[in-house]
C-alpha cells in the first residue's frame, strides 16, 4: 500500500514540476506579449475562438490560415505588431492568447478596424446592416475619392459533392460598394458604378477601355480607375 502512495506521490510530484515548467514559459510569453500589447486586458474578454471543422477542404480565412503581424485599432487607439487571423466566415478578427496557446476572438463591439500583413485594411462602417453578410460591419477599404470603395469578402460553407476525406468546402465571394455618408451603393456590374459616379462613356472608352481595364477581368482594378474618373473625386479639383 506504501508503495502505492508513494507511486502517486511521486507521479503527482513529476505532473506539478512539468506544469510548472510549462507556466514559467508561458508567464514569459506572457510578459514579452504584456509589453507589445498594452490592451492585453482588452483581448482577454473575448472568448475563445471555436476552431473550424477538420474535415472541410480549406480554411474559412482570408488568404492564410496561419497568425501574421498586423495592426488593430481599438477604442481608437492603433496597435502595431499584432498577430492576427480574419475569418471572413463568420466577419470576425482573432488573436491568440499567449498563457493558453488559444485562438481568442476578438470583441468586434470594441475593433474600429484593422490591417492585415499584407497591408491591405479594414474598417467597421455603419449603414449596410441589412445586407446578409454585413455581421460585425467590416469591410476593406480599397480606394478614397468621391466615394468610398470598399468590399466585403465572406466564404460560404458548401457540402461536398462525394465521398471523401471531406464533407464540405469554402467558396469564397467578394462584393463591392461605394459608400458615401454611411449610404451603400452596391455594385453588381459595372453600369451602377458609371451611373453612381457619373463618368461619361467617353472617358470610360478613353481612359479604361483603350487601356484594356475590363470589369469582368479585374472589377478592383476597373473599380479604383473608374473610382479616379469622376467628376467629384478629389484629383479632378487639383
Amino acid at each position: 500500500m506504501r508503495k502505492i502512495i508513494f507511486s502517486w506521490g511521486l507521479c503527482a510530484l513529476l505532473a506539478v514540476s512539468a506544469w510548472s515548467q510549462t507556466v514559467n514559459e508561458n508567464l514569459a510569453n506572457l510578459e514579452k506579449y504584456q509589453e507589445e500589447l498594452p490592451f492585453f486586458q482588452e483581448l482577454i474578454t473575448g472568448a475563445q475562438y471555436p476552431e473550424p471543422p477538420r474535415n472541410y477542404d480549406g480554411f474559412p480565412y482570408l488568404e492564410t490560415r496561419s497568425f501574421e503581424n498586423g495592426g488593430l485599432t481599438i477604442n481608437r487607439v492603433f496597435y502595431p505588431d499584432v498577430p492576427l487571423l480574419y475569418d471572413i466566415r463568420f466577419d470576425q478578427v482573432i488573436t491568440f492568447h499567449p498563457l493558453f496557446s488559444q485562438k481568442l476572438l476578438i470583441n468586434p463591439a470594441k475593433v474600429n478596424g484593422f490591417v492585415l500583413a499584407n497591408g491591405n485594411e479594414f474598417r467597421k462602417l455603419k449603414g449596410n446592416e441589412n445586407y446578409l453578410y454585413d455581421k460585425n460591419g467590416f469591410y476593406e477599404i480599397i480606394a478614397e475619392g468621391a466615394y468610398l470603395l470598399v468590399s466585403k469578402h465572406y466564404k460560404v460553407e458548401k457540402p461536398a459533392r462525394e465521398l471523401g476525406d471531406y464533407v464540405g468546402y469554402y467558396l469564397e465571394y467578394e462584393d463591392f460598394f461605394l459608400v458615401k455618408n454611411e449610404q451603400f451603393f452596391p455594385i453588381k456590374k459595372k453600369k451602377d458604378a458609371i451611373k453612381q459616379l457619373q463618368v461619361e462613356k467617353k472617358a470610360v472608352r478613353e481612359n479604361l477601355t483603350r487601356k484594356g481595364i475590363y470589369y469582368n477581368q479585374n472589377r478592383r482594378k476597373y473599380l479604383i480607375a473608374l473610382l479616379e474618373l469622376s467628376p467629384n473625386s478629389p484629383s479632378d479639383s487639383l
